[in-house]
């Protein structure tokens, strides 16, 4: 029942209905109104000719044979009374009951008295018994019209009629009246809802289709069955879906464009909203906030570094862009904060994020790199500036001292000769120049010649150098031998000039799946803990003093990482200080 009363059909059917009523109503009221004048006028002009004509007969016929002829004259339902003289009736005609109470009332009634005296006629309606009941009163409309008026006092014919008539006349024309509305009830409900299948149906299906729509269905597709307004309006839904599909195909590209850009952007990017809640960020500033989480031990996922909340407020204060440098946990960052506008207000920031620790530490390693060479370089050509100045001043009293210093400078020569190779070297494999000369080499066999070679030069030294092998003897490897006997040379000759007299350099090699792990393990002073993860970068000593002297450049162990890097392997160190140190590698296996 509600559905109808919601309905348009049932909205229309009421309205239809309420003005039908409406109408009805007021012709019926309107039409009783003018029946019952019209019945009041026509009774009345009735009885004025009937009594008109009864006085007629009476003065021109007077007798007792008048009364038949007054029976004629009068109409049906209709009685009459003459009283010649006032309060006498002399003669009358009734139909029904309780004649002579109605003669009585008739004759007695004070306002008819002066149309024995006068020549006026008086209509009156009366409330006088009934002609069908005894105990029953119902109204008449009672007419007095003079007899005789060429005399001074005359008699006087009563005339009367029940406005009952004029009762059933109205009923008659409420009932028509209400079988009218039953009709127009009928029809108005035929009509509506014939109006229904032309009408509501389609809109009933365009309701169906905009739920579809509000789904994300816009395929949806609203059948055009008319001409009219309703069939313009599905035309316009269908090419509103059409408009909106299109519409969110390109803001769904944009989007996904955005979101890769977004995504595939190396610096973090976080938008912020007016409340300094995050809306969106990409990936590495994801990553970026959950390492502040952890390192925070929080849990609110909008926390950030004190610095950058004091960016975002000034921002949001100011409405003005800003860009700093900061140092938040160790760690450096370009920061550019800007103002995101809605219209003329703004709605929030954006921050971008540039990591510039790797930029710190590169910048940190070049102003090394060059202390370390300028360093290394000062004390060769410091001796050689010296011993050829001696040189030239004659200073060596002695063919033998003479030769001592020009074998000083050759060997400072020689060292600087030995630094700019590695450099060289270590130049050509970071920027990854240097060609590799692989080889299928028995990979044991290899090792093995790499390392037994430094068998005089630990004897001399007393050191005991020993190899083993867990690896089987037809294992292979695509190697640059020339470049891993570098490699070995490095690590072997550190071995015996870090170990003292007595001590043992072991070099161990094992199968480790797909690849082969050497390891070259010495009992000598060892490595403190703090300078093991250092031991790889270029220029760095883990004991200046210790090391003076000893011939070493520094970039040994920098261009043996790179060089077994460039085999597809690994290398690590392991130590403990005063007990000797291990640096193993791993290189890659040819399947057989």
């Amino acid at each position: 029942m509600n559905r109808i009363w919601n309905s348009i059909v049932g909205k229309l059917w009421v309205t239809i209905l309420l003005l039908v009523s409406f109408v009805l109503f007021i012709v019926t009221v309107l039409l009783l109104e003018f029946l019952g004048n019209f019945h009041s006028e026509t009774v009345e002009e009735a009885l004025h000719n009937e009594a008109n004509m009864i006085a007629r007969i009476f003065n021109d016929h007077s007798g007792e044979g008048n009364l038949s002829i007054v029976d004629e004259v009068l109409g049906p339902e209709t009685n009459a009374v003459i009283a010649e003289e006032p309060g006498e009736i002399s003669y009358y005609l009734h139909d029904g009951l309780n004649g002579e109470e109605i003669r009585k009332k008739i004759v007695s009634e004070s306002e008819f008295q002066k149309v024995f005296e006068s020549d006026e006629t008086v209509t009156k309606e009366m409330l006088l018994p009934s002609l069908s009941e005894a105990d029953r009163m119902e109204s008449y409309i009672v007419m007095a019209s003079p007899l005789q008026t060429s005399d001074e006092l005359h008699g006087t014919v009563f005339i009367y009629q029940s406005l009952e008539v004029m009762d059933r006349t109205a009923e008659r024309t409420t009932n028509i009246v209400f079988l009218s509305a039953f009709i127009a009830l009928l029809l108005t409900t035929f009509f509506a809802f014939f109006l229904s299948t032309r009408i509501t149906s389609p809109l009933r299906n365009m309701r169906e289709g905009a739920f579809e729509l509000a789904k994300g269905n816009f395929d949806t597709k609203v059948k055009v069955s008319s001409g009219d307004e309703i069939g313009q309006l599905a035309i316009a839904f269908n090419q509103m879906g059409r408009q909106l599909k299109h519409h969110l195909e390109v803001i769904n590209q944009e989007k996904e464009q955005l979101s890769s850009i977004l995504t595939s952007m190396a610096d973090a990017v976080i938008t912020f909203n007016q409340d300094k809640t995050i809306l969106l960020s990409n990936p590495p500033a994801q990553k970026l906030l959950q390492q502040w989480l952890f390192k925070d031990g929080t849990t609110d996922a909008n926390a950030l570094p004190s610095e950058m909340l004091h960016m975002l407020d000034h921002v949001l204060t100011f409405q003005e862009e800003i860009e700093e440098e900061l140092e938040i946990e160790g760690a450096y960052y370009a920061v550019n904060f800007s103002p995101l506008y809605s219209g003329e207000s703004v709605r929030g920031a954006v921050a971008v994020l540039h990591n510039m620790t790797e930029q710190h530490r590169l910048e940190k390693l070049r102003e090394d790199f060059i202390a370390n060479v300028s360093h290394e370089l000062r004390t060769p050509i410091a001796m050689l500036q010296g011993y050829s100045e001696a040189l030239l001043d004659d200073v060596g009293a002695s063919e033998e001292e003479r030769n001592e210093m020009t074998k000083i400078i050759y060997e400072e020569s020689q060292r600087m000769g030995r630094l700019v190779t590695d450099l060289l070297n270590l130049a050509r494999l970071e920027s990854g120049h240097m060609r590799l000369y692989k080889e299928l080499v028995q990979f044991n066999n290899a090792i093995e010649r790499m390392s037994l070679k430094f068998s005089q030069a630990a004897k001399e030294k007393g050191i005991e150098l020993s190899f083993t092998t867990e690896l089987d003897d037809w294992a292979a490897a695509e190697l640059d031998e020339d470049r891993i006997e570098q490699v070995m040379t490095n690590l072997i000759d550190n071995a015996l000039r870090h170990t003292p007299q007595g001590g043992q350099v072991h070099v161990h090699v094992e199968n480790m799946g797909d690849y082969a792990k050497v390891s070259i393990n010495d009992t000598g002073a060892g490595i403190t803990e703090k300078d093991l993860e250092f031991v790889f970068e270029r220029f760095y000593k883990a004991d200046k003093a210790r090391t003076l002297g000893k011939g070493g450049t520094g970039l040994g162990l920098a261009i043996a990482s790179n060089i077994i890097k460039a085999h597809s392997g690994e290398i690590r160190a392991e130590s403990k200080f005063g007990e000797g140190t291990s640096f193993i590698f791993t290189l890659p296996l040819k399947a057989m």
